[in-house]
């Protein structure tokens, strides 16, 4: 069964598969979500994109317009490209909705330590732990990347 909470909003020409998990305040702009794609509150996901069955959208998220996505993407993050890629907090995002300043700065050490310094998600988990303050948001962002099946949306070096 799909599941859509409240206060979305789903463009004309969007399509929401089946086994759809949708929490609340998220914009589908023009973009395909496959089944079994579970989307956390306030994701944006961005015209034209195509979002893979079985992945996860976190938390205040946003998929950047025609982003083909095939891995899970992560919570405050923004992603884009074809495969995405994360490319940076989602900075914008969170000051709408009221997150911290300290909140942000944490996210900030969170993406440059998982996503610039090439660690393992193993290793980098250890070391946010052992380095960032244990605020909500770095908790929920280290739970989702504990409980990815599919993998998160990578910076991959090699192509810059």
């Amino acid at each position: 069964m799909t599941r859509v909470g409240s206060h979305n909003a789903i463009l004309c020409g969007s399509h929401i598969g089946h086994n759809v998990i949708m929490g609340n305040h998220i914009v589908v702009s023009m973009a395909g979500v496959a089944g079994h794609v579970t989307v956390e509150d306030h994701a944006i996901v961005g015209g034209m994109c195509a979002v893979h069955q079985f992945c996860r959208v976190g938390k205040l998220s946003m998929i950047a317009g025609c982003a083909k996505v095939v891995q899970d993407v992560p919570p405050f993050m923004l992603v884009d490209g074809n495969p995405a890629e994360t490319c940076t907090i989602n900075k914008v995002g969170l000051e709408r909705n009221g997150v911290s300043e300290a909140a942000i700065g944490a996210l900030r050490q969170v993406y440059k330590i998982i996503f610039r310094e090439g660690l393992t998600i193993a290793n980098a988990i250890a070391k946010i732990e052992a380095e960032v303050p244990a605020l909500p948001e770095v908790q929920h962002f280290l739970n989702f990347a504990r409980t990815s099946e599919r993998g998160l949306t990578k910076y991959d070096n090699s192509r810059r």
